[in-house]
């Protein structure tokens, strides 16, 4: 039968008839990406796939093309749930669906504790509420096509360092307030049909094994009926881990729950044949809701196709553009008029590069992208504007080698280069067999190849890529670099010019795995066809300190990457000079998913090299000077009051130069807020000192006061304040209504403000409200004073107005309601609303509140639940 037919399957009836070992089959995974298939009890498996900012199927490397969406910050810079619910639904659930994904592992809705966390781009914003209610949304959308959610990571994953046995330690306070509040939220308004659990512990214990967190406050306070699964190699227990309460463990490979640990654990008495049983129930369940949810996908086998209409292409800009934010505007510069310009510089390390995503499990393979620079010289056409463009680079901004993905040719001239696989004489042998194995057109020069390896190869393999470096039309030098998990040599016209195989230096390459980057430097020809060859095998090479040689399974990766090399005064001299010529000079700038990926965090908040020292000298020379800033999270702009013009473009997927021209001429009206603080300096963020592993210990000192709390509490004036973003329209906020809270379980009350844009052209405004809370607390009997933050996020409301129109907007779009009056008191285990008077601030950003008023809960509330 097909395998569709278990969405009429009868849960009970399975769960009597499964086996002790089909159970504990059924509570890990199958190699990477599949749950367990039971055929004899016609159980299908379950394909998930990452997320969270697009599907990339089952293969890290050479795999199926995907749109790409904008970062998470991005879309917490949007404002705008319904846009973002619009957007999964018609993208992220329709792909996943052609990808053959039954669950897709996002969203992530993290707290931006500290900017320079690895993965910050991944999480929506410093802000519980408005990450809450982005996740929620997301969470609809894909899941009303019919595809399910892995919301992630359950919780205090705030860093990458030391992620597997760090200890976030943190006040019960914030623990509900600030970290578990998206999760939350989004369970109240979307209900996810999985949760994923974080690799780190909580106050001592791992989330894996922390049943306070997955069963106390998941299932029986939350209410929570779906299935929990871990993060990939993030379970750290048998026996543990199944009577805490996680469902599955991923990934099957290996895994703790074989038949062999669990049933020892099971005679052991550690755990009950009841318990595994009751996992392997919440797995069937969940894979029965896919089943009925979207039977099609399951009968699809493992199809992945990729597809991408006008509409698609058209949503996706729209939703780059109105996640971009317009920081500074003065002397009105943006938009730019093309036919009032003679003549455009294009400056920039990220100019031409395919910053569209940070790294790491978010990365995918864009199935269209365009740059910058070709974004902004296509629109000048499109405006048939008689406009010269000059580009440099100015000053180079990459961490690693830049891609060769473009700049590789094979023999035919097709782009890619060719890979032949040789197995080995024996299975764990280093001596390759003469005859190749399989011969393959490779696309990319990055390549980890996860699980992705052919069939029936060896344990020990070798790798031969192959192909030609595009000719230059000029002789110049080049520099190359290798980085490999495994071991890798560079040839170049026959001739070794890296080694990275005889012996190499351990990196962090590679979720861990891969070497240091090694460089080779060549000259290359004008017009003439250097043949590039990399030789690849995976087992890793001896290394000062670490002589294992241990075999790479499905963590061997090779990357090869190279460009021109100038001389960094030359080449900051030549950016400067074409400044100076152009009417407009546009620096694009910023970090990519080398800087900011998973597996380790960054070391600072500076732009890369000389990136500031670039715009310094180009804003010196060029009093037209437009910065374009790329970054998933918080960078540090030392330059700011030197520029007339900024935009922040964080990651913007695949229509990145679209979405970024848009704005700058005029097409899109920004109308993007920062979902981050963007502090003067590092030392200014909340963490600053105690972001880091102490003994394994994160010890998470600033509480409550997170991101915008910590700058208004400590009065502490930031570069640009959460919720900042200009428009080229301006807009008047007056006439604040509150109305009396209604009595009842949930405290319903309703609040509106007219909105008037007062300028000359259409735009959307984002209204913000944020409350204070009343400072003192009737505590058995006495009254004691409570610490509240002194503003919190608690509504808003995005609101698009003609030039001139007026209109009253009510914000309990995003209910006001007794969670939003609340606060976790950590005495009676339970959230309180306070009997009191209460402020409400409302504005247009945390430095912008311009609206106030006041309203007072006559009786005071305890309550639990959600």
């Amino acid at each position: 039968m097909p395998p569709s037919d278990f969405k009429n399957a009868n849960i009970d009836e399975v769960v009597d008839k499964l086996t002790t070992d089909e159970s504990i089959l059924l509570s890990a995974g199958v190699g990477f990406w599949h749950t367990h298939a039971i055929p004899r009890l016609g159980v299908p498996a379950i394909k998930v796939s990452d997320g969270p900012n697009g599907v990339r199927g089952n293969h890290f490397w050479n795999g199926t093309p995907a749109k790409c969406l904008p970062s998470a910050t991005a879309l917490g810079a949007t404002f705008d749930p319904q846009l973002v619910e619009e957007v999964s639904l018609k993208i992220l659930s329709e792909e996943a669906k052609r990808m053959s994904v039954s669950a897709l592992l996002g969203p992530t809705c993290n707290i931006q504790r500290n900017p320079l966390g690895g993965r910050s781009f991944e999480s929506f914003s410093e802000d519980p509420y408005l990450s809450g209610f982005i996740a929620a949304a997301y969470v609809r959308g894909v899941q009303a096509g019919g595809v399910a959610t892995t919301i992630k990571h359950f919780v205090g994953n705030d860093k990458e360092d030391d992620r597997m046995g760090s200890d976030s330690v943190m006040s019960q306070r914030a623990l509900r307030e600030i970290y578990l509040m998206p999760f939350m939220l989004a369970q109240k308004h979307a209900q996810p049909w999985s949760y994923m659990t974080a690799y780190n512990r909580v106050n001592g214990t791992h989330v894996s094994e922390n049943p306070f967190i997955l069963q106390r406050i998941l299932r029986e306070e939350w209410g929570f009926s779906g299935m929990t699964m871990s993060d990939w190699f993030g379970v750290n227990s048998v026996d543990a881990s199944l009577n805490a309460g996680l469902d599955l463990e991923m990934p099957g490979t290996n895994k703790w729950r074989t038949l062999d640990l669990v049933g020892r654990t099971i005679t052991a008495r550690k755990v009950t044949k009841r318990t595994v049983k009751e996992r392997a129930r919440n797995v069937l369940e969940f894979v029965k809701r896919c089943a009925q949810e979207a039977p099609e996908v399951l009968d699809r086998g493992d199809v992945e196709e990729t597809a991408t209409s006008e509409a698609d292409i058209a949503l996706m800009r729209r939703l780059a553009g109105e996640s971009i934010v317009l920081l500074k505007n003065e002397g009105g510069l943006l938009p730019l008029e093309p036919k009032r310009l003679n003549k455009i510089a294009i400056l920039g390390g990220n100019a031409k590069a395919a910053a569209f995503s940070g790294g790491g499990s978010a990365s995918l393979k864009p199935s269209y992208f365009t740059s910058p620079y070709d974004g902004i010289v296509t629109a000048l056409s499109d405006a048939k504007a008689d406009v010269e463009v000059t580009y440099s680079e100015g000053a180079t901004a990459y961490l690693k080698m830049p891609s060769l993905d473009y700049d590789m040719l094979t023999e035919s001239g097709e782009r890619g280069w060719t890979g032949t696989w040789f197995a080995h004489t024996e299975n764990e042998s280093m001596m390759p067999q003469e005859k190749s194995f399989l011969t393959q057109h490779v696309t990319e020069t990055s390549c980890f190849f996860s699980l992705s390896v052919p069939k029936g190869l060896t344990r020990c393999y070798t790798l031969k890529l192959q192909g030609v470096l595009k000719p230059r039309p000029y002789d110049c030098t080049f520099k190359f670099g290798l980085i490999s998990a495994g071991r890798a040599k560079l040839f170049v016209d026959g001739a070794q010019v890296i080694d990275n195989w005889t012996r190499q230096r351990r990196g962090d390459h590679f979720f861990g795995c891969g070497s240091e980057e090694e460089y080779g430097i060549i000259q290359v020809k004008a017009n003439v066809r250097h043949e590039i060859v990399v030789e690849f095998c995976n087992v890793r090479a001896p290394a000062d300190g670490d002589e294992d040689e241990a075999i790479m399974d499905f963590n061997a990766a090779v990357r090869l990457g190279g460009s021109e090399v100038e001389d960094p005064d030359t080449l900051m001299e030549k950016a400067v000079g074409l400044a100076a010529e152009a009417d407009v000079a546009i620096v694009v700038v910023g970090t990519n998913g080398d800087w900011e990926t998973e597996g380790n965090d960054r070391r600072t908040l500076s732009l890369p090299g000389r990136t500031d020292e670039l715009i310094r000298r180009v804003a010196a020379a060029n009093k037209k000077t437009v910065v374009v800033i790329q970054s998933g999270s918080v960078v540090t702009l030392p330059w700011t009051p030197l520029v007339p013009s900024m935009v922040h473009a964080w990651y913007l997927g695949n229509a990145t130069g679209q979405a970024i021209a848009d704005v700058l001429f005029g097409r899109q009206n920004p109308c993007g807020k920062l979902s981050l603080t963007f502090p003067v300096r590092e030392q200014d963020v909340p963490s600053y000192g105690h972001f880091h592993t102490e003994n394994g210990i994160v010890r998470y000192a600033e509480d409550l006061y997170v991101g915008y709390k910590h700058f208004v509490h400590r009065d502490i004036k930031p570069q640009f304040a959460f919720g900042h973003g200009l428009s080229y329209t301006t807009f008047a906020l007056s006439d604040l209504t509150i109305s009396e809270p209604q009595p009842g379980s949930e405290l319903h009350l309703a609040v509106s403000v007219t909105v008037k844009n007062t300028g000359s052209c259409a735009g959307a405004e984002v209204v913000q409200a944020y409350l204070t809370l009343p400072t003192s607390s009737l505590s058995h009997g006495t009254f004691v004073d409570v610490t509240h933050p002194p503003v919190q996020l608690r509504a808003f409301a995005k609101i698009l107005l003609e030039p001139g129109e007026s209109k009253k907007v009510r914000l309990a779009f995003l209910t006001l309601d007794r969670l939003a009056l609340s606060y976790w008191h950590d005495v009676f285990d339970k959230w309180v609303v306070e009997k009191g008077e209460y402020t409400l601030y409302v504005g247009t950003g945390v430095d912008k509140l311009d609206l106030e008023g006041r309203f007072k809960v006559d009786k005071r509330i305890e309550w639990s639940g959600i």
